[in-house]
């Protein structure tokens, strides 16, 4: 996307009043971006937890593209943190908590255009990464303890088939097809389809016809990743 040339999107109240207008024109955004850029790179004075909430705020104040500038913004957040050595991965869904606290996250950014209240808002943001970071430790030991008792699991149920590299790829995938066996070399086609199939009937993967082509999901890892909870049945 380009930077917008048109006005950005008001924000209103359910009333109509407008609360808050991104600055116009090209020019000003460029000028305010490259402002926002080298707070980045050069505030290094500055704890970069406390620069995150301050770049966080800028840019979606200068609301660059005419779309996803919140989606954007909190994409950015996680590669700050990569930049800053903060993180290796960009693992930390930060997103997760300012959806929690929307509400809570538009007021304080209101707040600080409207009043400077800058201490509240870095506060939030901060005590964002800091539950992030606890749920991301306990989501990640819940993926762990489940690959352990996959591996158990497919060496009692089908010694002839298991292997590290096919177990690390069902966590690494979680859903496949017989061609990411092939590519990671864990056998021919007729070999990996066997394996996927193997893994089918003894409950770790579950077959899903999609077109022409198949595809082998993964149940308990799908629901690790797409719910709250790190529960999960261990198999029999």
């Amino acid at each position: 996307m380009r930077v917008r040339r048109v006005s950005g999107t008001a924000l209103a109240r359910e009333t109509g009043e407008i609360v808050y207008m991104p600055p116009e024109g090209e020019d000003l955004l460029r000028t305010l971006l490259a402002n926002w850029e080298l707070f980045i790179h050069e505030s290094v004075e500055i704890d970069p937890l406390v620069r995150l909430a301050v770049a966080h705020y800028q840019f979606e104040a200068i609301h660059p593209f005419t779309d996803g500038n919140g989606r954007t913004g909190r994409i950015l957040n996680s590669l700050y943190l990569i930049h800053e050595n903060l993180l290796t991965l960009p693992v930390l869904y930060l997103s997760r908590y300012i959806i929690e606290y929307k509400a809570e996250y538009y007021r304080l950014l209101q707040a600080v255009t409207r009043d400077q209240a800058w201490e509240e808002w870095i506060l939030f943001l901060v005590r964002g990464v800091e539950v992030t970071s606890h749920w991301t430790l306990d989501k990640i030991e819940a993926i762990r303890l489940l690959s352990l008792n996959t591996a158990d699991h497919i060496r009692s149920a089908r010694p002839k088939i298991y292997s590290h590299e096919l177990v690390n790829l069902i966590f690494e995938l979680p859903y496949c097809r017989i061609q990411n066996l092939v590519d990671a070399k864990l056998g021919e086609r007729q070999a990996a389809s066997r394996h996927l199939r193997q893994l089918v009937e003894i409950g770790v993967l579950r077959e899903l016809p999609i077109g022409r082509e198949k595809l082998f999901l993964h149940p308990k890892l799908m629901t690790l990743l797409t719910r709250e909870s790190n529960e999960f049945q261990p198999y029999s």
